[in-house]
């Protein structure tokens, strides 16, 4: 601080040459002025000569102050004055460590700790300090080593937020490493503001030694979305915020996988609580549509709760063997059946006694499971509907009892034995046994078996080779209790014991209520991929499918994520290697939300460094660089002092007899061109512009690109086309010329292949009449490459229109655009010059679209989809303008993103592909014809 003012100086020595402002002053004194000249001609000599002295000996005082006034403000300039809005932090002597936190908590106030961030390293960089700069989400395997602050700038303009908490404890190991080669001058925590596990403050603060540590708090950290319930009535979510959060109320959105929003709901928070309910009170049907509920306004991946199968509400039929179940409801199997299963799922009840009427009807209102209640055997025709209605993804689940102990049809997962074992029976144990815990691979692994759960009977399952695999649940002495097996898509399952409590007390139990919990999320997702071809259970994995980004937003597995285990599945925790997301295929997939029931966001406790601590806030405001506007304000005292000096020596005088030759010499100038021939417009219109475009457009190959207006839009597209034009001479046989411009509404359009229109929200709509032009060009073989550039900012899950994406339906609603598909990896365009399986930009996230081309089947002699034609329109979001974009010395515009040098080579080959392929179609296809010709012409 300078003078108990936020004002600092980058070099505050060069203040110094302030004190030589007494000299400077008694130099400018001693320099008079120019004297002031007269023209007069030579007899005014004589008629009057003025003796008085008119030039003064020193000169002016307030001319002498104007300089004076200049030169300090030169000084002052050159001592970088910088106006700071916090105080200055502890940076010390030595190597600098600077931790930033970049889990999800990060995520909405990342801007404020990019700017700190910046607004350090910037100052190390000035003062040569090295840095060592570590991320507290990246985890053990990133570089501990001190490097320059350019270096570190470097990784943070490449950083983002994480979908994961910050792991903190993970940098102990590498920090203690980098200690012992070379001790820290200080620490610099930017932190989240959120509790840390572990022992990482002891750490840091051991680790440390005596360097000071300046920990950044303050952060707006944003709310969380946990423990999600789809009950009877309403689907309800937990809302979390940090007690430092000053809103009290979060609106809350809930999203089908378009992006549609089904449902809004606003939750409001108790004085001094940190959590509060929001409930969705929807129709079954439409929750079943939800995707994804998220808080609006904090873009972070703890504020998603994803939504999958196994939340959706079921539709259950319940069909019991047993008679008077109206007259003695209490003593029914359905009444435990209903009471356990109503608070997840809409239950149906046949209105027909007759079991063989009664499947069909629950089976045409879309029931998801069938319960069947000690039903002995189905009738055959019921039993050949049910089979198909399972094999096409339906779930039979049957309950044991006395008709089912008489025997069964086909439609059980197990062989079993005539009779049931009873207590006290021929085939009993003595007392009565409990349950085990539950195998690895079975849906209620992670149960906990009470033990106050007895059996008393139960049927018997024959022993076979593939029992262990199919069974479920067991008893102590290892006898099956729930068996299952797969048909087709769908599945069986059997308990070995009634629904009622007749033959045991599960279904007193919670555990009862839980099992079939697990049944129903379990049904319809991927249960044939569970399994072998045999009906043994496989070991099933799940691959990423969908993930999110620290934002929330959905994008493309990182390449280290490695798929999950079902099995383990849902005691899964998001984590680097598992991130929050979608999991498995489109078929079927399973949601791994961030935050857990049990997850609290908490403020972060200090108490554990020490007294050397200090904690302050993160800067409100960036620092303001005043150096430019002294260097300003000392130009205009520069160009005052000029003007004085000019009118002191008489400048006025000169200037009148300047400024009449000025005159007359523009009169003459001005005649001249009165007088110049009137054939040379006529002549020079022969060559238009227009002709000669057209002429140049026609002797060579030239990409080009549509004005948008936006000059920003407009200067990164031309530079593209001309990084990409680069790249083409440089690695193609193709030499095109220099890219060009084209005003959609004027231009003729007939001379390209090959149109990049980058798409500007802000941009009017084209006419109907240059609409036309556009459906012409397409139909006559061209192709339009639109480029929306926004994938970045689209909504997380992937579906959502961002203003880029609006504007060009609105392009394309009059325009006969084909069906579309994502380049499938069979397409022409993969292989038209280099060998890809995406097409990045400056960021990787979304696809590129093309016409969609019927299936044919798959045939040895032609390995790639072939087509009639080139697709006359391609969209892509990805940027690739900002990719290829290169400047006049040959350097990269714009970062990738993420920053990584092999996306933009990936970037620049998407592009070769897309020109090749607009210039050639699919001559990819025809080359595996070349055999069969050479054969036709004998050679």
């Amino acid at each position: 601080m300078f003078a108990g003012l936020p004002l600092t100086f980058t070099a505050p020595w060069i203040l110094t040459a302030l004190a030589l402002l007494p000299v400077i002053w008694w130099l400018l004194r001693l320099t008079p002025p120019r004297p002031r000249e007269i023209r007069f001609p030579p007899t005014r000599l004589l008629i009057g000569i003025d003796q008085h002295e008119e030039t003064p000996q020193r000169s002016p005082w307030w001319l002498t102050l104007l300089r004076l006034l200049m030169a300090a403000i030169l000084i002052i300039a050159l001592a970088g004055p910088i106006w700071r809005s916090s105080e200055p932090l502890e940076t010390g002597e030595g190597v600098l460590w600077v931790l930033v936190d970049n889990g999800w908590t990060s995520a909405k106030g990342w801007t404020a700790q990019v700017n700190a961030a910046e607004q350090i390293l910037s100052e190390a960089e000035q003062s040569g300090q090295p840095i060592l700069f570590a991320a507290s989400a990246e985890g053990p395997g990133q570089s501990f080593t001190p490097e320059a602050a350019t270096t570190a700038l470097e990784k943070l303009r490449a950083l983002e937020p994480r979908p994961y908490p910050p792991q903190r404890a993970e940098l102990s190991i590498g920090l203690r490493k980098a200690a012992q080669e070379t001790p820290p001058g200080a620490v610099i925590w930017l932190s989240d503001n959120t509790s840390t596990k572990g022992s990482f403050l002891t750490d840091l603060a051991q680790i440390s030694g005596t360097a000071p540590i300046t920990v950044l708090t303050g952060l707006d950290t944003p709310m969380g979305l946990k423990d999600l319930n789809n009950d009877a009535d309403a689907l309800s979510l937990t809302v979390v915020r940090h007690p430092d959060q000053r809103l009290g109320s979060a609106t809350l959105q809930a999203l089908d996988l378009k992006g549609l929003v089904l449902g809004e709901v606003r939750a409001n928070f108790d004085a001094g609580a940190t959590e509060t309910q929001a409930r969705f009170e929807l129709p079954s049907e439409l929750r079943n549509d939800i995707a994804r509920v998220e808080v609006t306004g904090e873009a972070a991946a703890g504020a998603v709760q994803l939504v999958d199968d196994s939340w959706r509400r079921r539709t259950v039929g319940l069909i019991s063997g047993q008679s008077g179940d109206l007259d003695q409801p209490l003593l029914s199997p359905l009444y435990y059946l209903e009471r356990a299963l109503a608070p997840f799922s809409d239950i149906r009840r046949p209105r027909d006694a007759d079991i063989a009427d009664a499947v069909p009807s629950l089976i045409e209102q879309g029931i998801s499971v069938l319960v069947l209640a000690d039903v002995g055997r189905l009738p055959e025709s019921t039993t050949e509907t049910l089979r198909d209605w399972i094999e096409n993804g339906g779930t039979l689940v049957r309950f044991a009892g006395p008709r089912t102990a008489g025997g069964s049809d086909d439609l059980i997962p197990v062989r079993l034995r005539a009779g049931d074992r009873s207590l006290g029976g021929s085939l009993s144990w003595k007392q009565p046994q409990h349950l085990a815990d539950f195998p690895e691979g079975s849906p209620f692994a992670g149960l906990r078996v009470p033990q106050e759960v007895t059996v008393t009977r139960q049927v018997l399952a024959e022993p076979t080779s593939d029992l262990p695999e199919r069974t479920w649940a067991m008893l102590e002495d290892g006898t099956p209790l729930v068996t299952a097996a797969p048909i087709g898509a769908g599945s069986m399952v059997l308990f070995h014991v009634t629904a009622d409590s007749s033959w045991s007390n599960l279904p007193l139990s919670g555990v009862f209520l839980n099992m079939l919990r697990r049944i129903l999320s379990v049904s319809n997702v991927a249960a044939a991929s569970e399994t072998a071809e045999d009906g043994t259970p496989a070991t099933s994995v799940l691959p990423p499918l969908r993930l999110l980004d620290g934002y929330g937003r959905f994008g493309p597995p990182p390449v280290e994520v490695t798929p999950v285990n079902a099995s383990v599945f849902r005691d899964a925790e998001a984590s680097r290697r598992t991130p929050p997301g979608l999991y498995g295929t489109e078929d079927g997939f399973r949601a791994l939300n961030l935050m857990q029931r049990d997850d609290e966001l908490l403020p972060l406790d200090l108490s554990a460094l020490g007294d050397r601590t200090v904690q302050t806030a993160y800067p409100t405001s960036d620092p303001f660089d005043l150096r430019a506007l002294f260097f300003t304000l000392a130009f205009l005292l520069m160009i005052l002092d000029t003007i004085a000096v000019f009118l002191l020596a008489g400048g006025l005088s000169r200037l009148g007899l300047r400024s009449r030759t000025a005159a007359t010499a523009l009169v003459l100038a001005f005649g001249a061109g009165l007088l110049a021939p009137a054939g040379i417009d006529q002549a020079r219109a022969q060559s238009s512009t227009d002709d000669l475009l057209a002429l140049e457009s026609t002797l060579e190959t030239r990409l080009a690109y549509v004005l948008t207006g936006n000059p920003e839009i407009d200067d990164a597209s031309s530079a593209g086309l001309s990084g990409l034009t680069q790249f083409l001479s440089e690695r193609t046989a193709l030499e095109p010329g220099a890219p060009i411009a084209i005003d959609i509404e004027r231009d003729e359009l007939a001379f390209y292949s090959l149109l990049y229109w980058p798409i500007d929200a802000a941009a009017d709509k084209p006419n109907d009449q240059t609409i036309a032009r556009i459906d012409t060009f397409m139909r006559n073989g061209g192709t339009i490459l639109f480029d929306t550039r926004d994938h970045i900012n689209a909504s997380a899950n992937g579906f959502a229109s961002t203003p880029a994406t609006l504007k060009l339906r609105e392009i394309l609603e009059d325009l006969d655009v084909p069906p579309l598909e994502p380049v499938p990896p069979d397409h022409v365009l993969t292989k038209a010059f280099y060998l890809l399986d995406s097409f990045p930009g400056r960021y990787a996230t979304s696809p590129l679209w093309v016409e969609s081309l019927e299936e044919v089947a798959a045939r040895g002699d032609r390995p790639v989809r072939a087509g009639d034609g080139v697709s006359p329109i391609l969209i892509t979001g990805n940027d690739f303008a900002a990719a290829w974009a290169i400047t006049e010395a040959g350097e990269f515009m714009y970062p990738t993103v993420p920053n990584n040098p092999m996306q933009r080579d990936y970037a620049f080959r998407s592009g070769v592909n897309i020109v090749m392929y607009s210039l050639t179609g699919n001559y990819k296809a025809d080359q595996v014809h070349i055999p069969a010709l050479l054969e036709r012409l004998g050679q």
